[in-house]
């Protein structure tokens, strides 16, 4: 890294070194609610925000701060930074931050905290947030000394930025930020970090015997995750794709990743997943895990996840690689860099596959994809909620889109092709009142995209006061409530395993009316009741220049499917179309060593005498 520029000390404030610092990183907002241990901090930003170049969004709820953040980190790459004040302020970002670290998000997160003398006094709104998030960060720190805040700044972005991202805690004591003393700045990329060295370059000899395997397989599959999001290597592993007709499957963190109108995208696996994908998954003799973790909702019963195929994993994070399933070819790696190198290796050694090497596959997959399609109801008497996204989709194809969590984040999910980083779900925590305040980040970065939050009538309601946040700064977010009146996959749940015991889930008692709501706000909103107003709405939505808000009945007890129950094996789907003929999806079992297909209901391949 270079050297630091020797700059004359200026007498300044902990406050300022802080303000400087996220400037100098290129911070241009800041999502934050101010409270009395940051005020020191808010004083600065005071000053910065008049003389330009930064800006801070003043959030309704801490919890807000932290998603739109999130958003704002997931949509364009860049450290999303938040503030909240000590006590209750930084304990509201909890669920943020954590929900942020599930899915390897690149955030700082400032809080105050009280003065240093009386921190472990139980003073006013103490709390030792450092300790609470431990587990939910990448790594955290204490200033204690206002000598320090630019150095730890310059730590933070690159510590939350590099290797697998994940967020930086940064809490200020109040005396800290009022502090004067010679400052000098640290400008980034000088840090060094001798213990802290993620590893980026795969090892040329896990990459061999990753193309070696690549070039044997009959029934390839790439399960592709977050981490090809966060490395950006989309282009490299259509590439790659392409090169070895490999089909490709995501996870909900890994959308957008791989061209989702491909020939050879079979879109999202797991419990919500697809069919063919399932199927594939289920059936494939080779599986190359890209950037992804072998989460419980993605393998289903683990034992039996991809239990004829050979693994290769590649990860950024060493802890990933074998955690969940020991692969036989572990490439520790950005993502990225090692897809260029397995490409590189490929053409040192002569081009991918012969030609008709998976056509079989191939073609088998793609009766699965005829035979179980992902299905959009038509009811006679309700408008379905697939309809309402299949709509979005048609008229907004290039949106950013952000959900909450639930059925709709899974019809979503299903149901839109979202380009690189167009996709922004709360995955791995699986956080509701996600969706809008993340939009709200998204849009902030990126203001001349379209961005749109689809949500839920409960998950909406976990943060609806980001209503006045749209509205004080006229942040152009559309958001589209699929309103069923349910906790919807609560529901479900109950419906499928607990004997249609319908506990606390229903919404309807003390449902607002949504459209007043927006309106109370100073926001246009639009109620839908039938397919017939359905395209003309989405429409006017997309027209008005500022937020929406659109509110969308939709069939009360329609179900989210495929569906895998847990416990169960991603080949073992419950409502899938023509289900009566899912024994037959699987019947042509294809031996890995010498390819013979008709092996039904045999252990061994009859030709060979290979274990299946």
């Amino acid at each position: 890294m270079p050297e630091s520029p020797v700059v004359a000390p200026r007498r300044a404030t902990g406050g300022f070194a802080l303000i400087d610092s996220l400037k100098r990183h290129g911070v241009e907002h800041i999502f934050g609610y101010p409270g009395g241990a940051i005020l020191p901090i808010y004083d600065e930003l005071y000053r910065a925000e008049a003389a330009g170049g930064i800006q801070h969004i003043l959030v309704r709820h801490e919890q807000g701060a932290a998603h739109a953040a999130d958003g704002y980190a997931r949509a364009t790459g860049k450290v999303g930074v938040c503030f909240a004040t000590s006590g209750p302020g930084a304990t509201n970002l909890v669920t943020g931050i954590a929900t942020a670290h599930m899915d390897s998000i690149p955030m700082v997160i400032i809080t105050g905290q009280v003065a240093r003398a009386a921190i472990g006094t139980d003073a006013f709104q103490e709390t030792d947030i450092y300790g609470i998030t431990l587990p939910i960060v990448k790594h955290s720190y204490v200033v204690r000394d206002p000598r320090d805040m630019a150095r730890i700044v310059a730590e933070a972005f690159y510590i939350a930025s590099t290797g697998r991202p994940g967020p930086v805690l940064i809490d200020v004591p109040k005396d800290v930020g009022l502090a004067e003393f010679d400052y000098v700045p640290v400008e980034p990329g000088t840090v060094k970090l001798p213990g802290y060295r993620p590893t980026v370059k795969g090892n040329p000899r896990q990459i061999a015997q990753a193309v070696q395997l690549m070039r044997e397989s009959r029934r390839p599959l790439l399960y592709v995750g977050g981490g090809a999001i966060a490395s950006g290597s989309h282009a490299e592993i259509q590439q790659l794709a392409e090169l070895f007709n490999i089909p490709v499957t995501t996870t909900l963190m890994g959308k957008g990743a791989f061209d989702e109108n491909h020939p050879l995208a079979l879109g999202m696996l797991g419990m919500h997943g697809t069919a063919y994908a399932n199927f594939a998954v289920s059936e494939c003799d080779l599986l190359i895990a890209v950037g992804a973790r072998f989460d419980d909702r993605v393998t289903g019963k683990l034992d039996e996840f991809a239990s004829r195929a050979k693994v290769i994993h590649i990860d950024i994070d060493p802890a990933e690689v074998g955690k969940n399933r020991a692969p036989e070819v572990p490439i520790v790696g950005d993502v990225r860099k090692v897809v260029v190198d397995l490409l590189r290796r490929c053409q040192e050694v002569g081009d991918g596959v012969a030609p008709n090497q998976t056509q079989e596959w191939l073609h088998r997959i793609n009766r699965w994809r005829e035979d179980y399609p992902l299905v959009v109801p038509h009811h006679a008497d309700s408008m379905s909620p697939q309809e309402v996204i299949v709509e979005l989709s048609r008229q907004a194809p290039e949106a950013y889109y952000t959900t909450d969590v639930g059925q709709h984040q899974m019809w979503s999910a299903q149901f839109l092709k979202n380009g690189p980083r167009r996709w922004i779900s709360s995955a791995g925590l699986g956080t509701m009142g996600y969706g809008m305040p993340a939009a709200m980040g998204a849009k902030v970065a990126l203001p001349n995209e379209e961005v749109i939050c689809i949500s839920g009538d409960a998950s909406f309601q976990m943060n609806l006061q980001e209503l006045g946040t749209l509205a004080q700064y006229g942040i152009n977010v559309k958001t589209v409530i699929i309103n069923n009146g349910w906790q919807g996959m609560v529901r479900q749940w109950q419906q499928a395993f607990f004997g249609e015991r319908y506990s606390s889930s229903n919404m309807e008692a003390g449902k607002p009316d949504f459209e007043l709501l927006a309106k109370a706000y100073g926001i246009k909103a639009i109620t839908i009741r039938s397919r017939d107003e359905l395209p003309d709405a989405i429409a006017a939505m997309l027209a008005h220049n500022g937020p929406v808000l659109v509110d969308a009945h939709v069939t009360k007890d329609e179900n989210c499917y495929p569906m895998v129950a847990p416990g169960k094996s991603n080949s073992q789907m419950i409502g899938l179309p023509k289900q009566q003929n899912l024994e037959k999806a699987l019947e042509l079992i294809y031996c890995s060593t010498c390819g013979a297909k008709n092996t039904t209901n045999n252990n061994f391949c009859p030709e060979c005498g290979t274990k299946l």
